[in-house]
């Protein structure tokens, strides 16, 4: 038994501790003082479901076709933005909550099986998945926030977040990929815990 064998498993299992410890932030309301754009760049850090989404569709553009890749980050805020606008359009999305849990599931389980997806097929997807986050961030908008400055908030953190799933994707698939099959399941558990817990 080597020193890396025994390595492995422990950091996959210290990261799912971290992770299921951090599951009681799963969608409270995470008002921030001073509102606005502190609120909208806090928001998908605070809340486990969207942080675990975003880093999935991350980990997820690494494996696909390099010119839908790249643009996976912008597709992810393009879909926080279309379903940020469906919010304060007053246009309802049945089971909310339950679109994002299942995207968190959904994403985890594309990056445990590294799957290569169509172009035009994943680019919807990350859309439609994000739809669902930008529509409970428009849900939760701290009372008196300015509107652009919390969306410049959340897109940018969307960004930081899904470019920091391409960096740890890229470095696992070159290096471990069992290691990114492992984040994938454990991101896919925490979405089901989120949908059927």
């Amino acid at each position: 038994m080597t020193l890396s064998s025994l390595v492995r498993p422990r950091a996959l299992g210290a990261a799912s501790l971290l992770l299921v410890a951090g599951s009681a932030w799963a969608h409270p309301g995470h008002e921030v003082a001073g509102g606005g754009f502190a609120a909208g760049l806090t928001h998908p850090l605070f809340g486990l479901d969207h942080l675990l989404a975003m880093l999935a569709i991350g980990l997820f553009s690494m494996r696909q076709a390099a010119s839908m890749g790249r643009l996976v980050p912008l597709l992810a805020v393009g879909g926080m933005l279309l379903g940020a606008g469906l919010g304060w359009a007053g246009v309802a999305l049945p089971g909310v909550e339950f679109g994002i849990a299942l995207s968190v599931l959904l994403a985890g389980v594309l990056v445990a099986a590294l799957v290569r997806v169509p172009a035009a097929l994943g680019s919807i997807a990350v859309v439609a998945f994000m739809v669902f986050h930008g529509h409970a961030h428009a849900a939760e908008m701290p009372h008196g926030a300015s509107t652009l400055l919390y969306l410049a908030g959340f897109s940018l953190a969307t960004l930081a977040l899904t470019y920091v799933g391409r960096r740890v994707s890229g470095w696992l698939l070159a290096r471990e990929q069992r290691v990114l099959r492992g984040l994938g399941v454990v991101i896919a558990a925490m979405g089901a815990l989120f949908a059927f817990g």
